[in-house]
Order: structure tokens, then sequence, then C-alpha cells
């Protein structure tokens, strides 16, 4: 097996592209939506924070499959919320991105949750005590400590979108050279019989969930500040 050879092939340089380009634009967006939504969790109940708290957790125990296929029937041309708008979002880039967003989010946010709930909550009293508003304790307190819980649940939020294979079949489809990521692309290899490039294909996936381990284990040292 030439490894060189077929990672230079553009059938493996265009998955590996696309999908780092979607890990960077998943990766903000769950850095974002994934603090505010855990922020706004631990807020005083309502109807409408259960509601969120059931959607955004929905993910982790629905199997992916079935995700895709209720936010096809959503975003769908003729879906509840597909036919009103005005870009296609089934079976293009853009539904690739919101299979990986949705994939990860759940694990982005219970993370900032479960922090938001520990002991930080006794420095958030404090902060009130003291004059300070929510929005001022929320970024000048509780961000700064809950820091490592932040890294941890984009870093798993991460690996859970990279690996990716149901909600992005049923949402972004599986088109060559536009939405055939890393993880349908191995899929794509073993199926038509090119086990040599699905071991390619493989270990750069490998490669990245080496480094997210690793990012990982640095982040669970006592001695990181």
């Amino acid at each position: 097996m030439d490894f060189v050879a077929i990672l230079s092939e553009q059938q493996t340089t265009v998955p590996l592209y696309l999908t780092v380009k979607t890990l960077g634009l998943v990766g903000l967006l769950h850095l974002v939506s994934g603090v505010l939504l855990g922020y706004y969790l631990t807020s005083k109940k309502s109807m409408m924070r259960s509601v969120v708290d059931f959607l955004v957790t929905l993910p982790l125990v629905f199997p992916p499959i079935a995700t895709g296929f209720v936010l096809l029937m959503l975003l769908g041309r003729s879906g509840l919320i597909g036919h009103a708008l005005p870009v296609d979002i089934v079976f293009s880039f853009t539904g690739v991105v919101i299979a990986s967003f949705v994939a990860g989010l759940p694990l982005m946010v219970k993370s900032v949750e479960t922090a938001l709930r520990g002991d930080v909550r006794r420095l958030a009293e404090l902060a009130h005590v003291l004059g300070k508003s929510d929005w001022e304790t929320f970024w000048l307190v509780l961000l700064p400590n809950i820091r490592r819980s932040i890294a941890t649940g984009w870093f798993l939020a991460l690996g859970r979108g990279l690996g990716e294979v149901g909600i992005t079949l049923m949402l972004g489809g599986n088109i060559i050279g536009k939405t055939n990521t890393l993880s349908l692309e191995i899929y794509n290899a073993v199926f038509s019989g090119e086990f040599d490039r699905a071991v390619v294909l493989a270990s750069i996936l490998a490669v990245f969930s080496c480094i997210i381990f690793i990012a990982l284990k640095k982040l669970s040292s006592p001695n990181l500040i």
C-alpha cells in the first residue's frame, strides 16, 4: 500500500478539506452557543428552559439516523422550517455543518451546565452580593472559573462531530466532492472495495482523535492552570 500516494489523491484531499472546514465552523458555533445555552439551563426553572434542555439533550439518546430524519423533515424544502428558508439546507455543505453541530452540541452544553452547577455558584452569589450584574458575573467570574470545563466540552463535541455519520448522511447526503466527509468517505471506500484507501482515511481520523485525546488528558491534569 502506497500511503503517500493515496493520501495525495483528490479522493482523499477533498474529504479531508471538507472535514477540517466543517470542524472549524462547528467549533466556533459550539464555543459560542454551548456556553450560552449551558448558562441559560442553569437559570430559574421554566417551561421554555425544560423544552430547550430536552431539545439539546435529545441527540445524546436518540439514534443519529432518526435525528437526521427529524431534521430532514424540518429543514427540507417542504419541511416546517425549510420551506421558509431562502437557501436549501438538505444535501449541501450547510447541512453537513448543521449535522455535526447538532451531534456535538449536547456534550458541550452539558459540560458547561455541570460546571456552572458546581462550587462556582458560590462565587456567583458573592459577586451578586458585591453588586455585580448577571452579565458582569458571567464574564468576570463564571467564565474564568469554568474555562477547563468549557475546553473539555469543546474537544468532546469536536470529537463527536468528527465521527458523525448518521445525521450527516440524512441531512447532508453523501455527495462526492460536496458533502462526503472523512467518515462517509471511509464507508464509500469500503463499499467500493478500496480497503487501502479506507485504511488511509481511518488513519487520518485516528490522528485527529489522538490530538483530541491528548488535549483531554492535558485538561484533566491537576497541574494545569
